[in-house]
Order: C-alpha cells, then structure tokens, then sequence
C-alpha cells in the first residue's frame, strides 16, 4: 500500500511538472507572439519591401514583361531575405494589352470623357462606335429593360458604389463590370461603359476585370471616372438622346507562363503542417500597384521573415505564397489549389493580405464551431494591437477563397476599407497612399497570427459544411 501511495504520489508530482512545463510552453509562444508583434510595429521591413516593388517593377499586368520582373524580383527578395526555402511554381495566365481609350460626347453637348478599358475587353473596330447612350442605374435594371431599348446603343451601367469600413459596397456594384457586358449585348448593344466602380469623386477612371460568355456576342467594354458618370447623366436630363463616340484598342494575346512565388519558414516539429499567409504579386497597370497588393506582398513576406529570424523556429511550417495573376481570376490561387491537391490536409490555416493597407481591426474564422472559443483565447493578445475578436465566417480572402471548399480553415484580418476604393484600380494606386504606420501594424497581426497558429494545439477541423463564396476581384 505504502509503495503504491509513494507511486501515486510520484505519479501526481511528474503530472503536475509536465501540466506546468506546458503551461510555461503555452505563455512562452504567447510571450514570443507579443514580442514579435513589438516588434513589427517599431521596424520598417514591410514599408521598406512595398517601396523596393513600387519603384523598381511597378505595375505589373499578367503575362507582360513587368510580371517577368516582378517573378525575378520577389524570388531575388525573398532568398534575400533568408528564408529556409524559396521557390516558384508555373501558371499559365492570358495576356491581354490595355492600349489607348478615348471617349467623346459628340451631341447635343460636345465633351472629352475619362475612359478606360475593362481587363479582357475586346477592341471596338477602328473607326470606332458612335451611338445613343441609354442609361441604367444598376446590373438588374438592365435585366428588366426591354430589348428594343437598348439595341444598337450604348449602355451605361450607373451603379454608385457605397463607402463602407468592410467595403460592402464593391460586391454590390462589381456586377456590372464583370457581367455587364454579357447582358447588354444579350439586349444588342453596341458597347458598355460602367460607372468606375470606385468612392473617389476624381477624374479618373478604375478598371478591373469583366467577362464574356460562350454563345453571346462580345462587345467592347469600359469604365468611365465618376465625374463624367454624373455629367452623363445630367446631359440625359435635359436630352434623352446623349450619342457618345467611343474607340478602344485593347488586345489579347493569347497566353504565357507566371509563376506564384513561394517561400517557407521551416517547421521544427510539424514540418509537413503548413499555415500559409499569401498575397498576390500582379498588378493592374495603371498605377504602380502600392496598395493592391503591393501592401499584401510587404505584410506577409515581412511577417514571415520576422518569424524565419526566431532563435527557435515554430512547430509548424509557415508558407509566404505571393500568387500569380489574381486580377484576371485567381488564377494564381487556382493552381495552387491544384498544384498542391495531395497536401490539402495538410495545411493547418490560411489567410490573405489583399485589402489595401489600412489598420486590421477584427480577426474572423473558418473553424470548426468548438474551435472557435479556443481560437478566440488564443488570440485575444492580438488586442493590443487593435485587433478584436471576430466571428466564423471568413473567406481567408481572394486567393484562398477557394480552400475551406477542400476542407482548410482559413481566417481573415480584416482591414479597414474605408478609403481602399478611392484608389483601387486606378492610377492613383500609388506609394504614397500607405501610411508607414498602418502596414507596420498589419505585419505585427499577421506575424502574431502566423506564429500562434504554427505553434497551436487546437483541432481546427472540420470546417463549417456552408458553401464558400469564392471573392471576386
């Protein structure tokens, strides 16, 4: 009896200096997190690699030549950078030429537009289009119209985009760029020009990418600034019949070899686990592509060097993926998808920095629904930094919007949105939109996110059964 009390009593003595190595374990990543995101917000890094791919690529549209730069300079930054591990991977993407964009109102009040092509528009014949513009306030008053309306004119989608902190009011107004062009020409229109889908009052005008559909004709397709939205529809006003004279001269050039960029931290002891933080490399080319999503590129790829630069690596391996041609479709994201089928279970978590570059204020989950208190407390030091706790039901963002339908949790930081499409898409997407402060604190939440789900014990699966709305761009 004697032997088994001093057994049992060994027995309870072993158990409570485990139970408290793990707790010390436990404060010691939380301790680590809150260092690293200390950290972040007191360095440069991130601003540092924004401005490095600004100034020398650029904007970098898929397939061109500035992609080409972008691919040597992202695997150039990143081996730079030390990481355990970079490598690429090929995507075959579309290559499409924006060429010149000119927009006339000829009758009854002679006046130049602000015009600029939708990514993946046809060209218009090279004489041009010169029709009547009817107007439409949104995709769906367009459905309603009747055909002998709108035939042999050109429509005007007028959709005002709302402002919104989570930027709500792009997925209500994005319909009519990316299926604009199919329904107006379902009609027989000639051409379609949209409202910038943008919450800026410049003249300037905010591409982005549209879509044709198999069987219906494809007709020239474009966007106009917000000032001349608003001039148009004051013309139609006092005349109904406003003609406008419209030539583009885009070109698709059939398709050419990308390559998502990829680097990794490696795991200590869960090595084949992987978190992946990601970004998208392209650009639009109008601007220099600083917010989107330079900004995304520079969040993530620092938050993974300040934990590549750990004495001690995390248990799992953090993989930075800088994706392919995401504005033309996630094509990037797709292939990634496909490229790595086999090893799907194998990825713990993932999230997405392609929002711009203002602070992250909520973080919100794709977690199984008992995980979700646990993920909560894990991450409630992420206050400090402003970040709240949020709920379950993130997409992880463009490019892993695809994942939880294959079984991944995903997570989003959210960003505050509320100026993102001022800028978004258009010239004005420049350096000097990111505020130094704001993209430091971004890189502390995702450094802090990445390091506390790489070292986490929380089954995070399954996922919730929900249909998944993959983001459109």
């Amino acid at each position: 009896m004697k032997s088994l009390s001093r057994h049992l009593l060994a027995s309870a003595i072993v158990t409570a200096l485990s139970f408290s190595h793990l707790v010390q374990a436990e404060d010691s990543i939380q301790q680590l997190a809150s260092q690293l995101a200390e950290q972040a917000q007191a360095s440069s890094l991130g601003y540092e690699i924004v401005e490095s791919l600004t100034v020398e690529v650029g904007p970098r549209l898929p397939g061109s030549e500035a992609d080409t730069r972008a691919v040597a300079w992202a695997e150039a930054k990143l081996k730079q950078l030390g990481f355990d591990r970079v490598y690429k991977e090929p995507v075959t993407v579309p290559v499409w030429l924006r060429g010149d964009a000119q927009a006339n109102i000829t009758s009854p009040f002679p006046q130049k537009m602000v015009i600029t092509a939708l990514g993946g528009s046809v060209a218009t014949p090279e004489q041009g289009i010169q029709a009547e513009i009817i107007r439409f306030a949104s995709l769906d008053e367009l459905k309603a119209a009747d055909m002998a309306q709108v035939q042999g004119k050109i429509v005007l989608i007028d959709h005002k985009t709302e402002r919104a902190k989570t930027g709500a009011g792009y997925g209500k107004s994005v319909p009519g760029r990316s299926k604009g062009a199919i329904v107006a020409a379902e009609k027989g229109a000639l051409a379609v020009i949209i409202r910038s889908i943008g919450t800026d009052s410049d003249r300037m005008a905010h591409t982005g990418m549209m879509r044709y559909q198999d069987g219906v004709n494809k007709i020239p397709a474009a966007a106009i600034s917000n000032p001349d939205a608003d001039l148009i529809e004051a013309m139609l006003k006092r005349d109904p019949k406003v003609v406008l004279s419209l030539k583009l001269s885009p070109q698709s050039q059939g398709e050419a070899t990308s390559y998502n960029v990829i680097a990794e931290v490696t795991g200590s002891s869960k090595a084949d686990e992987i978190v992946l933080i990601g970004a998208h490399l392209d650009s639009w080319d109008e601007g220099t592509g600083a917010i989107d999503d330079g900004a995304g590129v520079a969040i993530v790829t620092a938050a993974g060097k300040l934990i590549q630069d750990l004495p001690r690596k995390p248990a799992r391996t953090v993989r930075v993926v800088l994706y392919a041609a995401e504005e033309l479709g996630l094509i990037g994201g797709k292939a990634y998808a496909k490229a790595h089928a086999a090893e799907m279970d194998k990825h713990y978590i993932a999230a997405e920095s392609d929002f711009g570059a203002g602070r992250i204020y909520q973080l919100d989950w794709k977690v199984n629904d008992k995980a979700l208190p646990q993920v909560l407390e894990l991450s409630a030091e992420m206050a400090k930094i402003g970040v709240a706790a949020g709920n379950n039901q993130a997409s992880g963002g463009p490019d892993v919007s695809m994942l939880p339908e294959l079984g991944v949790p995903v997570a989003s930081l959210r960003q505050d949105g509320s100026d993102y499409f001022d800028f978004h898409h258009t010239p004005n997407d420049t350096l000097d939109k990111i505020d130094p402060k704001a993209l430091a604190q971004n890189v502390a939440a995702y450094a802090q996110f990445a390091y506390l789900m790489a070292n986490s014990d929380i089954e995070l699966r399954p996922i919730p059964a929900a249909k998944n709305k993959v983001v459109q761009k």
